[in-house]
């Protein structure tokens, strides 16, 4: 297999994509009831993203029954990964450290979240 090229979705392809990493599967349907909870968004909006995914790779559509299942193809994590390393990029000039803490100093971090991050930070100590 060819070495793929990093896709980028865009905010409302993120939102879809979301509603797949949850479901692991869904119809344009499922998603847009899901999406027009939070969002005025049109069935055909949703439906157009949709395919544009297809079209992009991000998604993969099973069109063996009459209503299409789609499918995310990248990873949540994989595309976590891709904007965190752009932000630091972009908006820290480099530091991971930057962001921890502007991400920690303007959000409300639960207990059990800090303990996690704390065992990470033991972990990359050693």
């Amino acid at each position: 297999m060819a070495q793929q090229k990093t896709i980028r979705p865009t905010e409302s392809e993120l939102e879809i994509l979301q509603v797949l990493w949850a479901k692991e599967n869904a119809t344009v349907r499922e998603v847009h009831e899901i999406l027009s909870v939070s969002k005025d968004v049109g069935y055909t909006t949703t439906l157009k993203l949709m395919q544009i995914m297809h079209e992009k790779g991000l998604v993969s559509r099973n069109d063996s029954s009459k209503t299409h299942i789609y499918q995310p193809v990248v990873s949540r994590e994989k595309t976590q990964k891709h904007f965190v390393g752009k932000m630091i990029d972009n908006l820290f000039s480099g530091s991971p450290a930057q962001l921890v803490m502007q991400a920690l100093g303007n959000h409300k971090t639960s207990p059990d979240e800090l303990e996690e991050i704390q065992k990470l930070l033991n972990t990359l100590r050693k």
